[in-house]
């Protein structure tokens, strides 16, 4: 027969493991950035890629998209600032102890390629059009125009921001393809981490 103490023991067992779980996991912030931002970023990359074939002529339905684009990116810029500062505000949880240590170094550095990329394509995409004639519009909201004209300037800010893209891409996909892995080959309970529900 269980003592006074082991009863109490025993029924605070699923309390302590509701505990241990949600200690695993981000904050509910932290995952609603995470995916909010993700979302973004997928519409973002398909709408860039798709947008690209859009004749110059006539140029109002380029123009529009490409304010769109402008628009969303000058968005998830500022989310991932918000991102960066509540993660040095609330440590992540820790990596589970069966993780080898390269995984955890290349987990790493994907994390903050991913955050530079993030950063990267906002600025470089802003600059580039602020060194060109035509006004920068956030959502039909025309921004102040610093920039002048300068073609050279404007090419410098397109090849960095092309490049940025194929980089981030090619970490996206690296990001996604470990967490797969994680859930349904090493079912270490990483990727539940960061999932929603």
């Amino acid at each position: 027969m269980p003592t006074a103490t082991e009863k109490a023991a025993i029924a605070s067992l699923p309390a302590r493991a509701g505990e241990a779980l949600a200690a695993e996991r981000y904050t509910r912030t932290a995952i609603v950035l995470h995916w909010l931002i993700a979302v973004a970023v997928f519409a973002q990359v398909s709408l860039g890629l798709w947008m690209i074939g859009i004749p110059k002529t006539p140029p109002g339905l380029r123009a529009y998209w490409f304010n769109v684009h402008k628009s969303i990116g000058l968005t998830i810029g500022l989310l991932v600032l918000l991102r960066i500062l509540w993660r040095l505000a609330h440590r992540p949880p820790a990596l589970p102890g069966s993780i080898a240590p390269w995984q955890r170094i290349a987990a790493k550095v994907n994390h903050y390629g991913l955050y530079v990329c993030m950063l990267v394509l906002p600025v470089s995409g802003y600059l580039g059009s602020s060194f060109t004639k035509y006004p920068i519009k956030y959502f039909g909201y025309t921004l102040p125009h610093w920039g002048w004209d300068a073609p050279a300037l404007k090419e410098i800010c397109s090849q960095v921001h092309f490049v940025t893209v194929c980089v981030f891409i090619t970490l996206i996909t690296l990001h996604v393809a470990a967490a797969l892995k994680h859930r349904f080959v090493d079912r270490d309970r990483v990727f539940e981490r960061m999932f929603p529900l």
